[in-house]
């Protein structure tokens, strides 16, 4: 078996999904290029980029997605990714030129290579997202979440991921109740628990980010304050919290808006993201049906979060 790289040319809207697809292609490493990404450019002062945006030189406009993966049979690679990435056509995405590139590497020079592109990220005003091999010197009030990328589950920067760490950290207070339902990488778990909250409970349907999730939360040492499980939310609690969070997809989120008043004490607040903005409308509809007062809507990129509150909770 050999190492080959996998560029893939597409467009910001899918590189999640691209993302994806390498993954369940068995991809041991992922990098993605943007310089359309709000967060390397519209970020806030004293940001910490996690690559150097004078490397980004694009000859073509939208992202490059770049996979490292194992092959003895590398030539048939390429058909399939294109195939799946003009399908994501079918899901409302806009895959791009879709081109599929492939190369034969040596594994010393990814393993260590790809590092390069990740350094420590500042979300919000003190929240920290470092890698574990990077050293960081902390400001007084810095939280750090210590978070390898790798996985399906990114390095915790995506536009929605920071807008639902940004709301937590402007509004938990210490000793709340945070439910993260979706928790993918367990980064919103972890920072609630850094921020202050007394229990958390994060919980995923797929059992591949419930491992991560445990793995993260061990190596942030919240293991005390964080409980994880497997299923959805009403699998997994009983009784109401003080916020909830849900970084999943508008459909979801919508679907969500009909039963969400139950897990949430008076006052309490519901976070959630993943919304494209082109879905925006279904999902404040459902909000408004569900009666849920809008506390606020964020925008980064072309994605929303919402922090809402149950209207007769008030």
């Amino acid at each position: 078996m050999k190492w080959f790289e996998v560029k893939v040319k597409t467009t910001s809207i899918a590189v999640d999904a691209v993302t994806n697809i390498l993954y369940e292609l068995d991809a041991q490493g992922i990098v993605v290029e943007d310089p359309n990404d709000p967060i390397f450019n519209e970020g806030y002062e004293g940001d910490w980029d996690y690559f150097d945006k004078s490397e980004i030189k694009f000859e073509f406009e939208g992202a490059l997605v770049k996979a490292y993966v194992e092959s003895d049979a590398p030539e048939a690679l390429v058909p399939v990714i294109r195939a799946q990435v003009e399908g994501l056509k079918s899901f409302g995405l806009d895959p791009g030129l879709a081109e599929v590139e492939i190369k034969e590497i040596r594994e010393s020079d990814w393993a260590n290579e790809w590092k390069k592109y990740y350094h420590p990220v500042r979300i919000g005003r003190h929240l920290i997202i470092k890698p574990s091999w990077e050293s960081f010197e902390q400001e007084p009030l810095d939280l750090v979440i210590e978070l390898d990328p790798g996985g399906a589950f990114g390095s915790g920067t995506h536009e929605t991921t920071t807008m639902c760490a940004e709301f937590l950290e402007e509004n938990v207070e210490p000793g709340d109740k945070v439910y993260d339902i979706g928790c993918g990488s367990g980064i919103l778990a972890i920072a609630a628990a850094k921020l202050g909250a007394g229990e958390v409970v994060a919980a995923d349907i797929d059992p591949a980010a419930v491992a991560v999730t445990r793995e993260n939360i061990e190596a942030n040492q919240v293991t005390e304050v964080v409980q994880v499980y497997e299923g959805d939310l009403m699998q997994v609690v009983s009784s109401p919290a003080d916020f909830v969070v849900t970084n999943i997809i508008a459909d979801v989120v919508a679907h969500l808006a009909g039963s969400m008043k139950a897990y949430l004490r008076p006052g309490a607040v519901w976070i959630s993201s993943g919304i494209l903005d082109k879905k925006l409308p279904m999902v404040l509809e459902a909000m408004n049906d569900g009666g849920f007062e809008i506390l606020e809507v964020r925008e980064r990129g072309e994605w929303r979060a919402l922090m809402v509150r149950a209207a007769d909770h008030a």
